[in-house]
């Protein structure tokens, strides 16, 4: 692809813009940036260093991306949100951070309220026709798998794993370590470090498979499934030895919850 300017920007070091990118003149674009064929990049756009935004890829207005990006091709990130009260004059922003994966349809809006964020941070990976809503505040190292949806306003932690398919309300809270079965419709908050899924939705186990690749092992693994054991038969943490696992749990079931939390497996 040949290195051209488009618009009143100045290309930067290493960068390649195909000739038939359009580009805002306002667009802040950083070193080693690829850009393909008829890509769109829109007014007051930032993009880090050694992204790659592919064809026909579109990056809407007020939308901030760290390094290492990958936008493919006929992905759609900070369009307006779905909201029928959305005031479209209303400046609002999509902040992204490092190394994220969007594929092929991805769609990703901005938030709904004057300079407000939707927010996705790094290391994760959104596979086909994966859908983040407005308002949406989403951690690190997170893998959604194909048509995988998120309503507005939902919160996701660390290294989250959602199946095909799966839809989340809007307002849940998704906690860290959860993987969700595909096709599940999560209605209320998942439970950090469990499995959830089945007919009707339940809380099931922990992930175990997940913890053990985070490091949590040994009596940290302990302590977090008596913890666990305790919350399924009495609603509360109960007496259990203290861990930075036990301790993030209790912060978040003190946190409120606009939706309650789903069921468990009896």
């Amino acid at each position: 692809m040949p290195a051209v300017t488009h618009a009143g920007n100045s290309v930067m070091s290493g960068s390649e813009i195909h000739s038939t990118a359009i580009i805002s003149s306002d667009a802040q674009l950083g070193n080693a940036v690829r850009i393909g064929p008829y890509a769109v990049i829109e007014d007051q756009v930032i993009i880090g260093d050694e992204c790659r935004i592919d064809a026909h890829a579109v990056i809407c207005s007020h939308v901030k991306m760290g390094g290492f990006n990958h936008v493919y091709s006929h992905a759609v990130i900070g369009g307006a949100p779905q909201d029928l009260q959305f005031d479209p004059q209303t400046t609002s922003f999509v902040e992204i951070g490092s190394q994220n994966v969007f594929r092929e349809g991805v769609t990703v809006h901005r938030s709904t309220q004057q300079q407000t964020s939707t927010r996705i941070g790094s290391h994760n990976y959104f596979m086909t026709n994966s859908h983040i809503a407005h308002d949406v505040e989403l951690a690190d190292h997170c893998i959604f798998a194909t048509g995988a949806t998120l309503g507005g306003f939902v919160e996701v932690g660390e290294r989250v794993f959602l199946g095909g398919g799966v839809m989340v309300h809007q307002f849940c809270r998704i906690g860290c370590l959860t993987m969700i079965r595909g096709l599940t419709g999560v209605s209320k908050d998942v439970l950090p470090y469990t499995m959830l899924g089945g007919f009707p939705v339940r809380h099931y186990r922990l992930n175990v498979v997940g913890l053990r690749r985070a490091g949590v092992q040994g009596e940290r693994l302990r302590h977090l499934s008596q913890a666990y054991r305790n919350i399924r038969k009495h609603h509360q943490i109960g007496v259990v030895e203290t861990t930075p696992e036990v301790r993030h749990l209790q912060y978040w079931l003190n946190q409120s919850s606009r939706r309650g939390l789903h069921a468990f497996l009896t």
